[in-house]
């Protein structure tokens, strides 16, 4: 039986919030780890590279300042196991450098994977599949218990760009706040902007865009609103991934999004505070 790979951390039955990590850990089963390329130093450097690390703390932390305690749901894998956030099929940008919902390709662009790997689809059946499908559930948990939820989708980012991207040359502001069209309302957008203000600059979808919805109610269900924090690593790390004093800024601003979501649901039936 394949473990799972993800926890959620039960909040409080009122809150309207989900914090959503989907890149803070660095575990690979021995079973996947077979299948990857890289030996163990430069599996090492990989997993620096691309782990959101201690993003999971961030959450944690100010899951328990904030005034409702939030939902919590952690990828408890790595990301070059199966990456949650990609699509799993031809509506992927990554895809064309090799970095979809199974990754191929390192963040340097080496070969993750054999060029004749097999296993994608295990993987997205043992791993993904179970994943998304309990996110889904858990979204539609609290969706009949509410009426609406916000996922929170807490990421970070390196200083300096991968080799292997598709977003070249874009700016790298202290917090970028990843949108959807359809699922992030302005007033959602404005909470976040002023909660991370006092970490610098922020900037919409730029370097990364969009947010996680699960597909069931992808751009079909408004009652469903999402955004994501990308916070600029330097930010809250020092250069051995150690918390530094920047941290608890992180902290305060994510706590301060979590409750003005809370606040802005309690006036939901006062004109233009909530469009669900």
């Amino acid at each position: 039986m394949d473990p799972k790979n993800f926890e959620i951390i039960p909040g409080s039955p009122d809150s309207p919030v989900i914090l959503h990590v989907p890149h803070s850990a660095r575990f690979i089963p021995a079973d996947v780890r077979t299948g990857i390329l890289l030996d163990d130093t430069q599996l090492n450097a990989e997993l620096d590279s691309m782990t959101d690390s201690l993003t999971d703390s961030i959450a944690l932390q100010a899951s328990e300042r904030a005034e409702l305690r939030p939902w919590i749901f952690i990828n408890t894998f790595s990301r070059l196991v199966i990456d949650p956030e990609r699509f799993p099929d031809e509506r992927e940008v990554m895809n064309k450098v090799g970095m979809g919902a199974v990754y191929r390709k390192s963040s340097t662009g080496l070969d993750l994977r054999a060029s004749d790997f097999s296993d994608e689809k295990v993987l997205l059946d043992s791993f993904f599949h179970p994943y998304a499908n309990a996110l889904e559930a858990l979204v539609s948990e609290r969706l009949a218990a509410l009426g609406g939820i916000t996922i929170i989708d807490v990421h970070s980012y390196r200083t300096e760009q991968h080799e292997n991207a598709v977003n070249h040359g874009q700016k790298r502001p202290a917090m970028c706040i990843g949108t959807d069209e359809f699922h992030t309302p302005p007033w959602l957008i404005e909470c976040a902007q002023a909660a991370f203000a006092p970490l610098g600059e922020t900037f919409l979808n730029e370097p990364y865009a969009g947010t996680y919805i699960p597909l069931k109610f992808y751009g079909v269900n408004s009652a469903v609103q999402s955004i994501m924090m990308e916070t600029r690593a330097d930010t809250f790390l020092d250069d051995k991934l150690k918390m530094h004093e920047g941290a608890i800024d992180v902290v305060t601003g994510l706590t301060s999004l979590i409750d003005q979501v809370k606040l802005a649901v309690h006036r939901k039936h006062d004109p233009g505070a909530i469009s669900w």
